[in-house]
């Protein structure tokens, strides 16, 4: 019998439909919509008309621009109209963003009485992103906002729950942050859906160059760009992706496997998030090592994980840059990072007069290495 694969007939599996549904947390995450492009398409759609006239309307109460004649000697930049979906965490529309960003009179709203007059910038055009706030008095969080808004149309959001792809949840617990929505975006991109989820991000093959190089590097080199940006939230996908970056100038078909594993293990996990609550001003540490993990050049890789009080908030997973002989030199490199780590973090908090009470510890499960570490002789 010939299969389609020996008659040289290969297809993408796409993953759409699926008896393996996410946990009930995220079910209520709707589709993106599609992205418009041209002045054309939005005019046709109520909301972003009233979106623009808003916009407009705000650009030409702060005397953005005025309208001047037109010169042979002005270089003049095409007016370009960038439309933009604003989400909520569920995934609903929030808001329609318009931006004009250009120095032609804007389609739509050309002024009649000088249709060939061009706009003459008077302040500069940019976007306030929504960003955390950290100020500690009520009073001066007001002042700047006040000082603000006279000179450009801005709203106070309060509390932040949503910034950046990253969802934040406050409750009597403590603080919640998850990539819920992003890691869902991002299944969705890659079609895998309806995959089946798997209970670890690694599997036990080898990540060698034993297989063939893709003909395709784009799609392997995007998700993995994008599940780095899901390590800052899920810290058990760090050592993972670590092993296939270290693949992404010629990738082959055993990496592309190893990637849709850790997507398929993303599918079960894709509530997971990080916790912050009261504690215990401390730092308590954890270093590893993975010896001579590597088959291709028997380097190893690092790992640590940095804790105040109960709250994970530096965390690594990087392959040395040197062969080690022995686990114990592995280990013990391994115990400088981290030291390293901890002595960096330390001094940001003495910067910002926050005191640590208590020395920092770290652990490590080589006694050889615990022995170096303890004996000053050795540190010369």
């Amino acid at each position: 019998m010939v299969t389609r694969s020996k008659a040289g007939i290969h297809k993408p599996r796409v993953f759409t439909a699926t008896k393996h549904h996410l946990p009930s947390t995220v079910d209520s995450l709707t589709v993106i919509p599609p992205t418009l492009t041209t002045y054309l398409q939005a005019s046709k759609n109520s909301n972003w008309l009233a979106a623009m006239k808003d916009e407009y309307q705000a650009l030409q109460s702060t005397g953005t621009w005025e309208l001047v004649p037109p010169n042979p000697q002005y270089n003049l930049v095409g007016c370009k109209c960038v439309f933009k979906l604003k989400h909520k965490a569920d995934g609903s529309i929030e808001s329609y963003l318009k931006k004009d960003v250009y120095t032609v009179q804007p389609h739509g709203f050309i002024d009649h009485t000088k249709p060939y007059h061009v706009c003459k910038l008077k302040k500069y055009l940019y976007g306030l992103k929504q960003a955390p706030r950290a100020w500690s008095s009520t009073t001066v969080c007001q002042s700047i906002i006040s000082k603000l808004q006279f000179l450009f149309p801005i709203k106070d959001l309060g509390d932040i729950h949503y910034f950046l792809g990253i969802e934040v949840h406050k409750s009597s617990a403590g603080l919640f942050l998850h990539e819920s929505k992003y890691a869902l975006d991002l299944l969705k991109k890659t079609d895998m859906f309806g995959v089946k989820p798997c209970s670890t991000p690694m599997g036990s093959a080898k990540l060698d160059h034993s297989s063939s190089i893709l003909s395709n590097h784009t799609f392997y080199r995007s998700t993995i760009g994008a599940l780095l940006y899901l390590t800052w939230t899920i810290s058990d996908l760090i050592f993972t992706v670590n092993q296939v970056c270290q693949h992404m100038h010629s990738p082959r078909t055993i990496h592309l496997q190893a990637v849709r594993r850790i997507l398929r293990y993303l599918k079960g996990t894709i509530d997971s998030g990080l916790w912050f609550k009261p504690g215990k001003q401390c730092f308590t540490a954890w270093s590893d090592v993975d010896w001579a993990g590597c088959p291709v050049d028997r380097r190893s890789t690092s790992g640590y994980c940095v804790f105040l009080g109960p709250n994970l908030i530096s965390w690594s997973a990087k392959k040395q840059t040197t062969m080690a002989r022995s686990s114990t030199e592995a280990e013990y490199r391994s115990l400088a990072n981290t030291a390293v780590e901890i002595t960096w973090v330390c001094k940001i908090l003495q910067d910002i007069s926050f005191p640590l009470l208590q020395t920092p510890v770290i652990y490590c499960d080589n006694q050889s290495s615990i022995a170096l570490a303890k004996n000053s002789v050795f540190h010369a």
